[in-house]
């Protein structure tokens, strides 16, 4: 790991990088798997490809180096290419990955997993969050015999598949008929919930939210959802892919005292590895099974959902949890980077205009313009500004990896970017900006 300074501005070139995102776009719809790593989220001085990652340090084409704070969009909590992960799915890789009946590995992972979650009795992996929380809207639909389901308008991302996407602007190719029966209500607002049950009454199979996000649920909300879910008949679900393995206790639903019929975890859970979860209570569960007497779901039945070195770094990731007390770590480094960051705001009397927004160990940044409205311009302004001292930054993210000297660093190139941020309020964005802006993931056209 390098300790060269991160604070003053860097000898950059992006040439390689530009040079295969040519030929990327020409192969890839995009040029990346994942919308939120696409061309169009960060500046057109930018990394464009990853090749190498150490810690919370990532190297690109060109060979820059950066301190990272998306992590794999959440994903890498303990930091990238850890090395106890990465010689426990060595391990399990040379011993077989893949077999005709099942490995007894998956059992492990399943008592391990359920340790952490109340009221959880059974549990199904796969690959992605987007699969598994598909396979809890198929499991509610069948338990309740209903096929409305309702979704949090405030959480950005659920699912890839028709059920969510065809709520979103990017509705294109998904039939009105499926889009008609994914309604939204709001966090932290119960009566927009009961609005829901009222305009649809008997035919809301589940309730579908993370049980937070950058702000807590208030006035017991999430005890009111679970109340109205009982009381109308409803599956209630957490999608914990974000909360799961970062909130104190491992999981929000211990955190805020609320029990879920089902929820989701991923992301943290593997450290970047391939797993996702799908857990709930037996009696909803156990659809999925063979050894029942009511009609069968067909239930998360994938080729590569319990894949053994998935499954082993998942493993590993948990007991290095438990044991290395992670998330308090998460939780202190990501306070100590708040305040240095506030500190910088208040210098630059920017308050108004920049905010860092969330938990510690789920922050991210809200960029304003001089009308103090929500900006896409001076978030490419920011990222342009950070990117150029040496920070990979669409968040403030923090890891295990992330060492005091790498948030001090961190904080000393926030600071010199902010006061661009400055410069530009006063005297216009434009002649700061290089190119084009960032744009919303969710837009109907280009």
């Amino acid at each position: 790991m390098s300790l060269i300074s991160f604070n003053a501005l860097k000898k950059q070139s992006f040439e390689e990088s530009q040079a295969l995102q040519q030929k990327s776009h020409s192969l890839i719809p995009g040029g990346s798997h994942t919308y939120a790593k696409g061309d169009d989220q960060f500046p057109e001085t930018a990394p464009g490809f990853i090749v190498r990652g150490e810690g919370c340090h990532a190297w690109d084409l060109d060979g820059n180096e950066f301190i990272e704070y998306g992590m794999g969009l959440r994903a890498v909590t303990l930091g990238h290419a850890y090395p106890p992960v990465v010689e426990a799915a060595y391990r399990q890789m040379l011993l077989g990955n893949n077999f005709t009946r099942p490995a007894t590995i998956e059992v492990e992972c399943a008592e391990e997993l359920l340790s952490w979650i109340p009221g959880a009795d059974m549990v199904k992996f796969a690959k992605d969050g987007s699969t598994v929380t598909t396979a809890a809207i198929t499991l509610a639909r069948a338990y309740t015999g209903r096929d409305m389901v309702a979704i949090c308008a405030d959480h950005p991302f659920f699912s890839y598949n028709d059920w969510f996407i065809g709520s979103t602007p990017m509705s294109a190719g998904i039939p009105q008929v499926i889009q008609d029966l994914t309604v939204k209500f709001n966090f932290n607002d119960v009566e927009s919930l009961k609005k829901v049950f009222a305009d649809h009454p008997g035919k809301i199979a589940c309730v579908i939210l993370e049980p937070a996000k950058y702000e807590d649920p208030s006035h017991n909300f999430l005890h009111e959802v679970q109340k109205l879910c009982q009381e109308n008949g409803a599956i209630f679900i957490f999608d914990e892919m974000i909360t799961g393995f970062r909130w104190s206790s491992g999981n929000a639903q211990t955190y805020y005292g609320v029990v879920p019929d089902l929820s989701t975890f991923g992301k943290s859970m593997g450290n970047g590895f391939a797993v996702s979860a799908l857990v709930g209570k037996r009696e909803i569960m156990e659809l999925g099974g063979i050894y029942h007497d009511q009609e069968r779901v067909f239930l998360l039945s994938t080729t590569h959902g319990a894949e053994n070195h998935g499954l082993a770094a998942a493993i590993a990731t948990m007991k290095i949890f438990r044991q290395q007390g992670v998330i308090e770590y998460l939780y202190q480094q990501g306070e100590r980077l708040r305040q240095g960051i506030n500190q910088a705001i208040a210098a630059n009397e920017l308050q108004d205009y920049f905010q860092v927004v969330g938990k510690a160990c789920n922050l991210i940044y809200a960029t304003l313009d001089e009308n103090k409205q929500s900006s896409q311009a001076f978030r490419t302004l920011f990222l342009q500004e950070t990117i150029k001292r040496g920070l990979l930054l669409p968040s403030l993210v923090v890891s295990f990896s992330h060492s005091n000297q790498d948030i001090d660093l961190t904080i000393d190139a926030i600071s010199e970017s902010l006061k661009v941020y400055r410069k530009a309020l006063e005297s216009g964005i434009e002649k700061y900006l290089i190119g084009r802006s960032v744009k919303p993931v969710f837009r109907k056209y280009c």
